[in-house]
């Protein structure tokens, strides 16, 4: 424990005390382009992730009070399942924004903050544009000030604590029951990358599910009066100690608090896979399309992989060919694969059907990992470098650099809006063109309304 008072103090206090003014205008925008894409990628999975749908129905049969909506099915439920049930699909698709450095926020604030201001009612569209900038403040400071060794699951230990910030936004909680939701949040803040390093699970997609409800209900039971312990982040069996063997760094995650919103940095993807694998995609279709290589041109295609990107690599031959939509987005050899026989990598390329293209199968075969530590992960996402060699015997090498969607190469409103009109289509529950349109000019225009939640009825 440090000789400050703890630093979900500060959190608190940014949580209780942000003004909608005080968010710079960038973060504010960042907010609203996060809810678009994560409310859309939430509705496509409705449909494209067959393995979420019995998750999703075992949350409907749980009954009770109709207090929010489970997108993409027009069900209502209570808030809390419903926050779970909407996170069970937010990530699913592997199609949600991403930090540069990679990890996931906004599916573990989305989903809570909808949930709970149905339930709730009368929350404006700026303080969801408030409640969700704060937790990606949130989340980027925990990811990136930590000690981590890859073994955690970055996004759902921090997601529990950022979610439960911005759920605690929602529902006009005082900073001291905000301390108590990240305490009660600490107890339910889990989860290892074994999920992603294993195979043959459909949880890896699934995760934010849990993150999302424990946000919820952490929120819910402080603000019911229950109080968590108020030194979960520093204490001697807090967070940072039993996570992270004390690895922080207390300055950095305080620098500029209130008046930086590091939320402003995340990205969105182009390819709905693993952002591990997108500069292997790009390096792949850009070397086929520019020099007018066939597939069957291909001999081998080396992949140079540091310590994370092999372990998308392993085993070699169940990523070669994966059998479930999960596997598939976390994997470097397939999707190379897809990129080399299509051109680019599409949400149908995860669907059952999909995953049996015999000419992306074919690629993926030939693929060989060689280990690289230049390109072991420490910060930014690694660039992918392959080496292609053809059966004329020409060997031809890229990196990945400027990815679509990358810091270099950033996606606009206008791609975003393209991909939540293409999300949206493929809802359980049908949507008509109009009630899509009508739902991405509100959240375009989200400060306006005054009640952030027209455009769930409007999906609904």
């Amino acid at each position: 424990m440090t000789d400050t008072q703890d630093i979900s103090q500060d959190f608190a206090r940014l949580t209780a005390g942000t003004r909608y003014e005080d968010i710079p205008e960038a973060a504010r925008d960042r907010a609203k382009q996060s809810i678009l894409d994560t409310l859309g990628v939430i509705v496509a999975a409705s449909t494209l992730e067959p393995a979420v749908a019995p998750a999703v129905e075992l949350a409907m049969e749980s009954g009770g009070r109709g207090e929010a909506t489970v997108l993409g099915w027009g069900t209502r439920i209570p808030a809390l399942m419903a926050s779970f049930a909407n996170g069970l699909m937010a990530h699913c698709l592997d199609f949600d924004d991403h930090a540069p450095e990679g990890h996931h926020p906004s599916t573990s604030i989305i989903p809570p903050c909808f949930a709970l201001a149905e339930a709730r009612g009368g929350i404006s569209g700026k303080e969801m544009i408030a409640a969700t900038a704060i937790g990606q403040d949130i989340f980027l400071r925990l990811r990136r000030n930590v000690g981590w060794r890859q073994d955690w699951h970055l996004t759902t230990v921090c997601g529990a604590f950022s979610g439960a910030a911005s759920a605690a936004r929602v529902l006009g909680l005082s900073q001291a029951q905000i301390v108590s939701a990240f305490g009660i949040a600490g107890m339910q803040s889990a989860g290892t990358l074994e999920m992603a390093y294993g195979t043959g699970s459909d949880i890896r997609g699934m995760y934010a599910g849990f993150v999302s409800k424990a946000a919820t209900l952490s929120a819910q039971m402080a603000g019911r009066g229950i109080i968590g312990p108020s030194t979960i982040f520093e204490g001697k069996a807090g967070f940072f100690a039993t996570y992270f063997d004390g690895k922080y760094d207390r300055p950095a995650m305080l620098a500029g608090l209130g008046s930086e919103f590091t939320g402003e940095s995340l990205l969105y993807k182009a390819w709905p896979s693993c952002g591990v694998s997108h500069s292997f995609i790009h390096a792949t279709a850009g070397l086929m399309r520019d020099e007018g290589i066939a597939p069957e041109d291909i001999r081998e295609i080396r992949v140079f992989v540091g310590d994370f990107q092999h372990k998308l690599c392993l085993p070699l031959e169940a990523r070669r060919a994966p059998k479930l939509p999960a596997d598939a987005k976390f994997s470097i050899p397939y999707t190379i694969g897809v990129a080399a026989a299509n051109g680019t990598v599409r949400l149908a390329d995860f669907t059952p059907e999909g995953l049996k293209n015999p000419a992306a199968l074919a690629v993926a075969q030939k693929v060989v990992p060689v280990p690289d530590p230049a390109a072991n992960w420490s910060g930014h996402l690694p660039k992918g470098r392959i080496e292609m060699e053809l059966h004329d015997g020409r060997v031809l090498s890229r990196v990945g650099d400027k990815v679509p969607g990358e810091e270099d190469a950033p996606m606009d409103w206008d791609y975003l809006i393209e991909k939540f009109r293409e999300a949206a289509s493929f809802s359980r529950k049908p949507l008509a063109p109009e009630a899509i349109e009508r739902a991405q000019q509100m959240v375009r225009d989200l400060e306006t309304l005054e009640d952030a939640t027209d455009v769930i009825r409007a999906l609904s």
